[in-house]
């Protein structure tokens, strides 16, 4: 990310929700978000509005799919994933959640089952004003209970971040960590996953995104993969950092948590659209991990 702006990619998942808005009847929507919409520039905007027209719309997605294969059914995907997890979390009784790196999540306002929850988003504080500024914006006021937490976690330390938002280190919160790893250095990831497992209640849960680390190590071929590092490398926020999936549950289980689940792309686009997901191209070095904080010895 580039200093003084808000976060490209962010601004591209945010466009990928927006379109899985307009895509098909309310009914058959993975999700709906209809605050993405307006955290884009006024050329991706207008790019949703065309691909929400009947006459248009199908070669807008056919352009998407070609442009950044596999970055919008993997994005979309994810996210309905994620969704799954957060409904899972809140039904077992967990009663916080906390959005690391939210970018532009909207999630403590469009899932209602949030509307009672408090929801700490932290993020860089350029990213959060502009995304504030956009939530502000809107004539209805964004239902939920957000406790919004500028830091930078390049800076400060996240243990200590969360101590000071309010956080109640007493009682188990979900963590998302989405879209953000592989934009981090070894070292940054070790220590928030560290200081996460050394804060949050036993049977807390983390949610997180991770690149197989073949793909920046060259030990790994990945189709279409090149042209998504090339476009994240043009916006000043290139790949850095990836786990072998092999040694995930080892990785984790140093750092203090419980490896409970871990999906590649071809695996949460196929439970969201069955047999038809598995065969989608592209991102298959991306994936999705659910990890626990286990019971104090």
């Amino acid at each position: 990310m580039r200093p003084g702006t808000a976060s490209r990619t962010a601004e591209y998942a945010a466009a990928f929700r927006a379109l899985e808005s307009v895509r098909r009847p309310a009914s058959a929507r993975l999700f709906e978000d209809p605050f993405a919409v307006h955290f884009l520039d006024a050329g991706l905007r207008r790019f949703v509005w065309l691909a929400g027209l009947p006459a248009v719309g199908p070669a807008v997605f056919t352009y998407v799919d070609r442009r950044w294969p596999g970055a919008m059914t993997s994005g979309i995907a994810r996210t309905r994933l994620i969704d799954d997890h957060l409904r899972a979390a809140l039904r077992a009784g967990i009663a916080q959640v906390v959005l690391l790196g939210a970018g532009f999540d909207c999630r403590a306002h469009r899932l209602p089952e949030l509307a009672a929850c408090p929801v700490f988003e932290v993020d860089h504080p350029d990213t959060q004003t502009r995304k504030r500024a956009c939530l502000a914006r809107r004539p209805t006021p964004p239902r939920g209970q957000v406790s919004y937490v500028g830091a930078d976690l390049a800076r400060e330390e996240l243990g200590g971040v969360l101590r000071a938002s309010g956080l109640d280190a007493r009682a188990p919160a979900l963590v998302v960590w989405e879209g953000v790893t592989h934009y981090l250095g070894a070292q940054a990831v070790d220590a928030s996953l560290r200081a996460l497992a050394g804060l949050l209640a036993p049977g807390s849960r983390l949610v997180f995104t991770y690149l197989h680390r073949g793909l920046l190590a060259g030990s790994a071929e990945f189709a279409d993969a090149r042209t998504s590092r090339e476009q994240v490398a043009r916006d000043g926020e290139p790949w850095i950092f990836g786990l072998e999936p092999a040694e995930l549950p080892a990785f984790l289980e140093a750092r203090g948590l419980a490896l409970r689940e871990d999906l590649g792309a071809e695996e949460y686009r196929a439970r969201c659209w069955g047999e038809r997901g598995r065969r989608m191209r592209g991102f298959r070095f991306y994936r999705v991990a659910l990890a626990e904080v286990p019971p104090a010895h």
